[in-house]
């Protein structure tokens, strides 16, 4: 496996090989592996993956400094994995000290984790978009377990006519349904027990909708009770949304999503489950 730390190593690499390109902020498990393994099956003959913690997708109250970082580890796991390329930028490569331009998607950026995470998603999109420049890939994976970044990402790429094509995989979970995250270090052992509260209230909320309970706000209070049943987690939102807005849907006769975020101590935990429109009852 290569490693290139410069934009010109990144493009001596690829060669214009066809690239599936994987961005992550490193700390790897399992469901970033999987993101590997879809790009492959993607059609990608050339697997990129981007380790970068972006400091501007961090609140100035956020957890940049102790974001989990173990970069000897991350390399083992995606060579294990037959990664070809490990891009591993330092901050001045990816902003150099005159670099002003950032990318606000607007609509669906701005909503829950919009509106709790204020400049989060201008973080995301502008560093995003800089490595699809920079890689240059044919396609790129992201996980669906951060359902809003997908479709903020998916927003940027149709209105500025990137030529690329986007892959959304599953969420990967643990026994007890919980989410893979890299954060989910931060859990301490009775945290960790409490976790899978969340995709449980989420599975509730999902349920009732397949069974027919077509009210949004009687969905939202389902799973508010269903996580109150664990009182140690603190609620930030949960909520029913149309995924390609992330506002209420206009109606049931769609595609929706349950989405969540929790607290357990100092850490922050979001979660969500899609509904495709032929699954509601």
């Amino acid at each position: 496996m290569k490693i290139a730390r410069t934009i010109e190593e990144v493009r001596e690499a690829i060669a214009r090989r066809p690239a599936g390109l994987v961005p992550t902020m490193g700390f790897l498990h399992e469901g970033h592996l999987s993101l590997v393994d879809a790009a492959r099956g993607a059609g990608a003959d050339f697997i990129a993956v981007s380790i970068f913690v972006n400091p501007r997708q961090f609140g100035p109250s956020e957890d940049f400094e102790r974001y989990p970082r173990d970069e000897e580890r991350d390399r083992a796991l995606l060579e294990a994995r037959n990664v070809d390329l490990l891009f591993l930028p330092h901050v001045g490569v990816m902003y150099p000290r005159d670099a002003v331009t950032i990318v606000n998607v607007g609509g669906v950026a701005k909503p829950l984790e919009g509106a709790r995470r204020p400049g989060h998603f201008e973080g995301v999109a502008t560093v995003v978009l800089k490595l699809f420049h920079i890689v240059q890939p044919d396609l790129s994976v992201f996980g669906r377990k951060d359902a809003q970044q997908c479709a903020v990402i998916d927003r940027m790429v149709r209105d500025l006519d990137v030529p690329l094509r986007l892959v959304f995989a599953d969420t990967v979970r643990e026994h007890d349904g919980l989410a893979m995250s890299s954060r989910n270090a931060y859990l301490g052992a009775d945290e960790r027990r409490l976790a899978p509260a969340l995709h449980r209230a989420l599975r509730g909320g999902a349920e009732a909708i397949t069974h027919g309970i077509h009210d949004v706000a009687g969905v939202e209070h389902l799973m508010r009770k269903l996580l109150e049943e664990t009182p140690q987690v603190d609620v930030d939102y949960l909520a029913l949304v149309d995924p390609l807005t992330f506002e209420p849907p206009l109606d049931f006769d769609r595609d929706l999503l349950v989405a969540g975020a929790v607290r357990l101590g100092r850490t922050r935990l979001i979660d969500n489950i899609h509904i495709p429109r032929r699954a509601i009852g």
